[in-house]
């Protein structure tokens, strides 16, 4: 939420689940005899009740009475290009790592977020087959792929802005890899 400037209906909707959380710790702790002994059994299973209602009405009651959330902010753009100049596309790679280099045009690779965001100001998300593994502030990273199966993988590289959303246009590059046995 705080990453992403949750909108209010979102921010109440982490208030219910939280509450929900605490309420069912307490019913529970007082079922299976570890506190709250003051507390009646049976209300300690009307508070797990309400625990469930809290976790349900989360993702709606918020949204209902508040109504929906703001519209995203329009994106900044980007003059800048990013290319995966290793591993080729096509290449055949072996081993438990996979050192990605990166090319960066137009644009500069900066470390941390901020909410600054300038069109020539960023970092880079490195994913593989849709998972998001790097979140690079350089242009060579050796990412882990003993857990990945053999045969063909695409690897993607996206320039994004410094609050890590995307640019708009999105500025990105994709190649493809095949992990050999070894």
């Amino acid at each position: 939420m705080l990453a992403h400037a949750g909108t209010a209906d979102e921010t109440w909707s982490v208030v219910m689940v939280l509450a929900a959380l605490w309420t069912a710790w307490v019913g529970w702790s007082r079922v299976c005899g570890r506190g709250f002994t003051r507390l009646p059994r049976a209300g300690a299973f009307g508070l797990l009740g309400v625990a469930g209602v809290l976790t349900v009405g989360a993702a709606f009651v918020p949204r209902a009475i508040l109504g929906p959330g703001r519209a995203a902010a329009p994106r900044p753009s980007s003059t800048a290009n990013v290319r995966i100049a290793g591993p080729a596309d096509g290449a055949m790679v072996r081993g438990a790592e996979l050192t990605v280099v990166l090319e960066i045009s137009g644009g500069r690779v900066i470390e941390g977020a901020t909410a600054v965001d300038a069109g020539d100001a960023g970092h880079i998300h490195v994913s593989i087959d849709g998972t998001l593994l790097s979140m690079t502030y350089g242009l060579e990273q050796t990412i882990p792929i003993g857990d990945l199966t053999e045969g063909p993988h695409t690897i993607e590289a996206e320039y994004v802005a410094a609050d890590h959303g995307p640019f708009a246009p999105r500025v990105l590059d994709t190649s493809a890899f095949v992990k050999a046995a070894g």
